[in-house]
């Protein structure tokens, strides 16, 4: 049976997708789109999005969407469910990043990109999980990053909140799949998304800092679209291939920047434990039974 005929036949999902006024967010709504299925878009923004949802009537519905907030976060879900059915689908995508050493960033920036990277996407996948639950079926997507496995100087905050999100979707995924519903993480590495007309740094520089940030600093104020090798187009290819499949996925790598990082921060996390395992079998109480974990 082909793919649209499965669509005709009912087969269509309904997908609600957060940050899709750009980048990642908006390449995976419109392949979505042009696969048939039915697509809310969210942001803060609805320019882009408003053009994209006219072009599929019917099937797609840009939504204003700024996921700290607890007002919009139910609309959202209430307006998709209303007009397009059931999500089977959410895309936690809605993400901000700001740069700059540890000691320099503000902590207003700090708790902001916690609130939209983390708890944002938190507060979304709890309101609907719910129906989810109850049709016995649904699929969880939180959009991490290389970075959320493999930290670097002057990104240590972004780092921090898609850390946290690698670590609550493990668990997610663990309480969902014996209810027949899935999590899964995805961790781009550097794709052509403009984001580099997005950056922003936080707080004053540290002298101290000039050859860690502030080294990552000045590469980053003459980066070009060149130097980022992911298409959004292939990665939104990637994701809707993942989520299609009846293969479970956990952990969805896209990029070779993002394989290579990724793979170095592995080797080097094994290699360490390796070194210092007689230590920490030292720390055992003699004779100790099995282990509750």
């Amino acid at each position: 049976m082909s793919q649209e005929q499965e669509k005709k036949n009912g087969n269509a999902r309904t997908w609600l997708i957060t940050g899709a006024s750009s980048g990642l967010g908006y390449a995976l709504a419109k392949y979505v789109l042009e696969q048939g299925d039915r697509v809310a878009m969210g942001a803060r923004t609805l320019d882009t999005m408003t053009d994209l949802a006219e072009r599929y009537p019917g099937r797609a519905l840009a939504l204003t969407l700024d996921v700290t907030s607890a007002e919009q976060r139910a609309a959202a879900v209430q307006q998709t469910e209303a007009r397009l059915g059931s999500i089977d689908v959410l895309v936690n995508n809605a993400a901000v990043d700001f740069l700059g050493a540890i000691e320099e960033q503000d902590e207003r920036d700090v708790r902001a990109q916690f609130e939209v990277n983390f708890f944002g996407a938190v507060a979304l996948l709890r309101l609907v999980l719910p129906g989810m639950r109850g049709r016995k079926r649904g699929t969880i997507v939180n959009v991490s990053s290389m970075d959320g496995i493999a930290s670097v100087p002057v990104n240590g905050y972004y780092s921090s909140t898609k850390f946290a999100l690698e670590g609550l979707t493990e668990s997610l995924w663990q309480e969902l799949e014996p209810l027949g519903l899935r999590a899964l993480l995805v961790e781009p590495g550097s794709f052509r998304t403009g984001i580099e007309q997005r950056t922003k740094f936080s707080g004053k520089t540290i002298d101290d800092y000039s050859a860690t940030s502030g080294a990552f600093r000045a590469v980053v104020e003459k980066v070009t679209p060149d130097m980022f090798p992911g298409d959004p187009v292939r990665a939104a290819a990637a994701i809707y291939q993942v989520v299609a499949s009846d293969r479970p996925r956990h952990w969805v790598v896209l990029g070779s920047d993002a394989l290579r990082r990724i793979g170095v921060k592995l080797d080097m996390q094994r290699a360490e434990i390796e070194a210092g395992k007689d230590m920490t079998l030292s720390t055992d109480y003699p004779g100790a039974g099995q282990a509750v974990l």
